[in-house]
C-alpha cells in the first residue's frame, strides 16, 4: 500500500475490526485501487460486465473479436460466456496475492450463474460446477429463491464456495444459511476437507430501501421520509444477530450501496461490505473514523413505523416473513431477477454488435 492507500478509512476499517470489503466490479484499475486499500474480494454480474465493456473497450471489443473469430461455430451465446469467463479469471487473477496471503480463506471473485436460469437447478450447479475449474479462487453467485438454494447445496456439496444473492430478507438469509450448512455436511461426509470454504449471503440492503421507497409511492403510504434509507440497515442487523446466535459458517454481505449509512452503520461485524469504486473513492475521501457501530440498534421508532405501514417491510424483517416459494415473486427479488436477466440479454446484443456490426449505425 502506498502511505495514501494505508491511511485511508477503509483500509483502516480493515486493519481494526473484523469488517471486510470487496470491489463490487471486477475493472482492473478499480479492482487494484480495492486492494491497495485492503479489499479482499471481489463480485461481477451481467450489469457490470457490461460496464466493465464500456471502461475497458480497447481490450475487451479486440478480445470478442478474436473469440469469434477462433470459434466461427460459436453462437453469440457461446461467445458471450467466454467474455464473461476470461473477465472473471482476468479479476481473479489479481486476487491471487490475496487469496494466498489469506490462506485461501479470502480473495475470491465471484462470478454470477446465468440469471435466466433461475428455475432450474440442474444448469446452476452444472455452471457453478465449471466455473470452479476455471480459478483456484472463484466463488459463484446462485440466486436466492427457492430453486437457486436447491442448486447451492447441491454445489457446496460438489466443493463449490457459495454467494447467494439477490437477498433481501431476514427469511432468505436464514434459508441461504441453513441451505449452504446442509452442503457443507455432505461434502465433509464425502470426504471433503471444507476448513477453506467461505461462503456469502449478499443482502442488497440498498434495493431493500429502494422498494420500500417504490412502495410508499406506489401505495401512497405517509411514512417517516427517514425511515426508508434505514430498511436495508434493519434487516441487515437483524438477520447478523441470528448469524452469530446460530454459529452460521455462511458471512453476511452487504450489497447495493445508496449511502454512507450503509458503510458507517455496519462497520465493526464479522461480514463483508462490497463496495462499487465511486462509493470507495468518497468514502476514503470522508475523513469519517470508521468506527464500530454494527451493535447499535437502529431507532426503533423508525423500525415500527415501517413495520406499520409498510407490509413487505414486515416479510422482509420478520426471520418467518416468507416462506421460500414466495421469494421469487418478494417485489425486490422479481424485480432484480428481470433486471440481471435483462442486463445479460443486453450483453450478448453487445457482443452482436460487436461480431456482427449494424449497418445502419453511424461510425464510432
Amino acid at each position: 500500500m502506498t502511505l495514501t492507500a494505508a491511511a485511508s478509512p477503509l483500509a483502516k476499517m480493515v486493519e481494526t475490526t473484523p469488517t471486510d470489503f470487496w470491489n463490487d466490479s471486477c475493472a482492473v484499475a478499480e479492482l487494484e485501487y480495492a486492494v491497495a486499500r485492503g479489499g479482499t474480494g471481489a463480485t461481477s454480474n451481467p450489469t457490470i460486465v457490461g460496464e466493465v465493456m464500456k471502461k475497458e473497450k480497447d481490450h475487451w471489443v479486440p478480445r470478442v473479436r478474436e473469440i469469434a473469430a477462433q470459434n466461427p461455430n460459436w453462437s453469440e451465446v457461446e461467445i458471450t460466456w467466454q467474455l464473461i469467463e476470461e473477465m472473471g479469471v482476468r479479476g481473479a487473477a489479481i486476487l491471487q496475492p490475496v487469496f494466498e496471503a489469506h490462506d485461501r480463506r479470502k480473495g475470491r471473485l465471484s462470478l454470477q450463474t446465468n440469471p435466466a436460469n433461475y428455475r432450474t437447478p440442474d444448469r446452476m450447479v452444472e455452471q457453478a460446477v465449471h466455473f470452479s475449474t476455471l480459478a483456484p479462487n472463484i466463488q459463484v453467485k446462485f440466486p436466492c429463491t427457492a430453486e437457486g438454494l436447491v442448486a447451492v447445496e447441491e454445489a457446496t456439496a460438489r466443493g463449490v464456495v457459495a454467494n447467494v444473492t439477490v437477498v433481501f430478507t431476514v427469511a432468505q438469509c436464514i434459508a441461504a444459511a441453513e441451505a449452504v450448512e446442509r452442503g457443507i455436511r455432505r461434502f465433509e461426509a464425502a470426504g471433503g476437507d471444507s476448513s477453506r470454504m467461505s461462503p456469502v449471503c449478499s443482502l442488497m440492503v440498498g434495493r431493500l430501501d429502494d422498494w420500500m421507497k417504490i412502495l410508499v409511492e406506489r401505495d401512497s403510504i405517509a411514512l417517516d421520509p427517514a425511515a426508508s434509507s434505514w430498511a436495508g440497515i434493519a434487516a441487515f442487523k437483524r438477520a447478523y444477530g441470528i448469524y452469530r446466535e446460530r454459529g452460521y459458517r455462511t458471512r453476511l454481505l452487504a450489497a447495493a450501496y445508496r449511502h454512507r449509512l450503509h458503510w458507517t452503520e455496519l462497520v465493526g461485524a464479522d461480514v463483508v461490505l462490497t463496495m462499487p469504486y465511486a462509493w470507495q473513492v468518497r468514502f476514503n475521501s470522508s475523513g469519517i473514523d470508521p468506527v464500530p457501530r454494527i451493535d447499535v440498534p437502529v431507532d426503533q421508532a423508525l423500525v415500527d413505523d415501517l413495520l406499520e405501514r409498510v407490509p413487505d417491510f414486515r416479510r422482509a424483517y420478520e426471520p418467518d416473513g416468507l416462506t421460500p416459494a414466495e421469494f421469487v415473486t418478494y417485489g425486490a427479488t422479481a424485480r432484480t431477477l428481470r433486471g440481471f436477466i435483462a442486463s445479460y440479454h443486453d450483453l450478448v446484443g453487445v457482443v452482436r454488435d460487436i461480431v456482427l456490426p449494424n449497418p445502419d449505425a453511424k461510425p464510432g
